[in-house]
């Protein structure tokens, strides 16, 4: 496994709270901030202090922790606890609708609270415990996927990547950065360029302050500038992240991303998304399914607080938007890169 070790840690449980770094701070500040109570977690969640799927997840976890703690005191018997308990954890799935992490991590945090057989203090006891192995294992499936991932990177590369799918998406490490940390370990002639990905520019704001944190080189270009940096020849790979997978390998990612890949597509440059096994909804049967969440109009309206349009003109503001499984050449997991027809190899690696 990669010894590259990420400067960061995004998100990590101390003692009896959530700490995290508030990412809507970045460029300008590099701070955490401490989350003591379930509804703050539900806010930070919400208005992406924490943000990137693997993250949120964990976030979500914690959120769950702290509502219990908060409601020990609420409940006479530990049946009225837990079942009080369940109806936060679902509650908490709602902060944001389309990473399926998030509702991923809640449910773990549902199934301790469903088998065990401790009293209230014991329960929250255990699921602080289980959210801190949630976030451990965070880091190590995100080493493997960035090992599986350093393969296909091509020696000297220079891989584009949308958004930011690295330590601050994640606990620690990153996926698709992951793989960007771990081909950078090999080989230090590794290069990115990284998409600013309007409207809230995580690209910019992220993905280049944290590849600049850890000495990776690191070139910023507006969206619309990939397809001419393909035609040059300067593209070598595309890797992101991913939100949501349906079962066929359709992929939800953060809006842009569908554009990036018919580029890539056109060019001849191979696409990849890099995920944990969590991130893959089977539950769905193609991307059409996914739910995509409608964000504030003032993101595209507004810039540094300053109109940048027209008064009152019409927005439509989606978050995200779904690659279609044929313009993916490859789904980096935990468990190594999944290949076409996805419909099968996704169903083969959650039967080993």
């Amino acid at each position: 496994m990669s010894e590259f070790t990420s400067k960061i840690r995004t998100i990590q449980w101390i003692d009896t709270y959530s700490r995290m770094v508030d990412q809507t701070k970045f460029p300008d500040k590099f701070e955490y901030v401490d989350i003591k109570t379930g509804e703050d977690m539900f806010s930070a969640i919400r208005t992406m202090i924490v943000r990137g799927a693997p993250a949120i997840g964990i976030a979500g976890a914690h959120g769950i922790v702290l509502f219990a703690q908060e409601g020990i005191d609420k409940f006479n018997t530990r049946e009225e606890f837990s079942s009080w308990l369940i109806q936060k954890a679902e509650y908490m799935k709602t902060s944001r609708p389309t990473a399926v992490n998030l509702m991923w991590a809640c449910q773990k945090q549902i199934e301790v609270i469903k088998s065990s057989t401790s009293d209230k203090a014991g329960l929250i006891e255990e699921l602080k415990q289980n959210a801190i192995k949630l976030e451990n294992e965070d880091i190590e499936i995100n080493k493997k996927i960035g090992d599986y991932g350093a393969e296909v990177v091509p020696k000297g590369a220079t891989i584009l990547t949308h958004c930011n799918a690295g330590a601050l998406a994640t606990v620690g490490y990153g996926t698709a950065l992951g793989v960007v940390r771990s081909a950078f370990a090999k080989d230090n002639t590794v290069q990115v360029f990284a998409d600013e990905t309007r409207p809230r520019q995580q690209g910019a704001r992220i993905t280049t302050l944290e590849l600049t944190m850890d000495g990776i080189p690191v070139t910023l270009i507006t969206d619309g500038m990939c397809s001419y940096f393909m035609k040059k020849g300067m593209i070598d790979m595309v890797c992101v992240g991913a939100d949501r997978i349906a079962a066929n390998g359709d992929t939800a990612n953060k809006i842009g991303t569908y554009t990036v890949a018919i580029a890539a597509k056109y060019h001849n440059i191979p696409f990849y998304v890099a995920a944990p096994l969590s991130t893959i909804d089977t539950t769905i049967k193609t991307g059409d399914e996914i739910i995509i969440e409608e964000r504030s109009h003032e993101e595209v309206t507004m810039i540094n607080g300053k109109s940048v349009c027209a008064e009152g003109v019409n927005v439509i503001n989606p978050g995200f938007d779904v690659t279609p499984n044929e313009l993916i050449a490859g789904i980096i997991t935990e468990k190594g890169i999944l290949r076409p027809d996805y419909k099968n190899s996704i169903k083969e690696v959650f039967q080993k």
